[in-house]
Order: C-alpha cells, then sequence, then structure tokens
C-alpha cells in the first residue's frame, strides 16, 4: 500500500493536477477569506470554509479523476491488479493520496485565521470545529469520487460523474423538504430500499438464497410496524434524506460541536464507498 502512496503522491506532483487542485483551494480560500473576513470585517473564518463546501463539486473530481480511470485507459490497471498486493491495499493507497493533498491544502490555508487573529480575538473552537468537519466532508467526497473513478476508463466521464454525486450529496436537505410524507410513499421508500440492499446483498455474494431471505425479512418487519404502529413511516422519507445528509452535518461542526456520531458518520460513508469500490474491482478481476 505505502508503494501505492508514494506513487500517487509523486503523480500529483509530476503533473499538473495537484498545482492546479492547490492553487484553486487557495484562491477560493482566499478570495471568500477577502470578502468575508477583511472586506466585510466579520471575524468568524468558520463561515469561509463553511461556503468553500459549496465548491467540493469542482474541487473533488480534480482530486480523483484519474486515480483508476486513467489506469483503465492505458491499461496499467492489469498489472496493478496482478500484483502481490490486495485490491483492498490498492483503493486505500490511492485514496489515501488523494486525502493526504487534500489535507495539505487545509493545512496551508490555516494561514488565513492566523493573520486575522492579529486584529483580534476569534472564535477558536468554531474554527477548529469547522477545520475538522471540512476534513471530514472533503474525505467523504473523495471516496465517492475514487468509487465514480473506477467505473470507467474515461477522465472526463468520471469527472462529470463525480461532480454530479456531490452535487447530489449537498442538495439533500432541499430534496428531503420536497419529498412526500403520506404514508403511502413512506411505505414504499422502504420497500424499494430493502430491494436495493437485498439486490447489493447478491451482487456481493451471488448467493441469491440469502438475497431473498434478507429481502422478506426485511419486508416482514415492515409490515410487522406497520400494522403495530403504522405512524412509524409517516414523514420517514423526510427523515432518512435528512439524516444522510452530508452538509447539515457539517454545520455542527461549524457551530463548534464535534458530535461524535457525525464524526463516525463520515468515516462510515467513506468506508462505504471504499467497500464499493473494492468490490467493483474484485468481480473485474474474476472476469
Amino acid at each position: 500500500m505505502t508503494a501505492i502512496y508514494k506513487k500517487e503522491i509523486r503523480t500529483y506532483f509530476t503533473h499538473m493536477m495537484g498545482y492546479v487542485f492547490l492553487a484553486f483551494m487557495l484562491l477560493l480560500v482566499g478570495l471568500w477569506f477577502s470578502m468575508m473576513t477583511i472586506t466585510g470585517q466579520n471575524p468568524n473564518f468558520h463561515l469561509v470554509l463553511s461556503n468553500i463546501t459549496m465548491f467540493f463539486f469542482i474541487l473533488v473530481p480534480v482530486l480523483t479523476m484519474r486515480l483508476f480511470s486513467e489506469e483503465a485507459r492505458q491499461k496499467t490497471d492489469q498489472l496493478l491488479f496482478t500484483s502481490p498486493l490486495s485490491v483492498t491495499q490498492i483503493v486505500l493507497g490511492k485514496f489515501l493520496a488523494a486525502v493526504t493533498l487534500f489535507v495539505f491544502s487545509v493545512l496551508v490555508t490555516a494561514i488565513f485565521p492566523f493573520m486575522a487573529s492579529n486584529f483580534g480575538s476569534l472564535p477558536l473552537h468554531q474554527i477548529i470545529g469547522a477545520y475538522v468537519g471540512f476534513l471530514l466532508i472533503g474525505m467523504a467526497c473523495i471516496s465517492v469520487g475514487v468509487f465514480i473513478s473506477v467505473l470507467t476508463d474515461n477522465q472526463i466521464i468520471a469527472a462529470i460523474g463525480t461532480v454530479g454525486a456531490v452535487l447530489v450529496m449537498f442538495i439533500m436537505d432541499f430534496v428531503a423538504l420536497a419529498a412526500p410524507a403520506t404514508t403511502f410513499a413512506s411505505l414504499m421508500f422502504v420497500g424499494v430500499v430493502i430491494l436495493v440492499v437485498a439486490a447489493i446483498l447478491y451482487n456481493s455474494t451471488r448467493d441469491i438464497i440469502a438475497a431473498l431471505v434478507a429481502a422478506l425479512l426485511g419486508l416482514g418487519v415492515v409490515g410487522g410496524l406497520y400494522l403495530t404502529n403504522n405512524l412509524f413511516f409517516d414523514g420517514i422519507i423526510v427523515r432518512v434524506l435528512q439524516w444522510l445528509s452530508v452538509y447539515s452535518r457539517f454545520n455542527n461542526f461549524a457551530m463548534g460541536h464535534l458530535n461524535f456520531n457525525d464524526i463516525v458518520y463520515y468515516f462510515s460513508f467513506s468506508a462505504l464507498f471504499i467497500y464499493l469500490t473494492v468490490n467493483v474491482i474484485e468481480k473485474r478481476r474474476w472476469r
């Protein structure tokens, strides 16, 4: 894994991608810092980071679009996947390289609140919380970008797919507001989720019996809940979408609240997409 990690770090700085990412990140933070903190005379630097998260749909594809798609285009992925390294090590090496570059760029931006501190006191707990949340949400978005990169051998398609996925993650709250809250819609939604989970289980194990049992158990639980407490399903779509919202959890960090549940959520989110990436590659190898 260390060899993959070093190779990817080196690639970022032997090509333009690493420099473009660093320059764009510093440009965005610098512009928002100038507008909000200096011109606007607002000491709340955590609001700068909050606004920069809206640009992740541009920043993340720069980091991730070539990780696997370029390997597939050049046919070097065949050599990579037949190496002594496990697929998990390969994926983690590439993922951690992208995260490292992202973390480095974020650490460089720490110069801005340091500059502002010379002119007055800053809400340090909010700034630290915002930085922690910024790193976690960036890590989650990078994991999605890595997963999309493995699905295609075209960097442009990988970039466009990542842009779309990250945008969907950030508009989840608005989708939740427009979601139907009726019991019928909620039952249909839960049923679809159960079938999707069963399909993923079958796709991962190729065990049709296990997938059918999981689906029947899930539907049975839903039926039992509906008969005993049908009010449970009212507004469940809204609750699920709000729970899945990446951005709303970041707001807690921006207010200086380091919630353990939110931290676990971001790490679990990243782990899920790393697992899906490994799963896709394993299936491709066995073909």
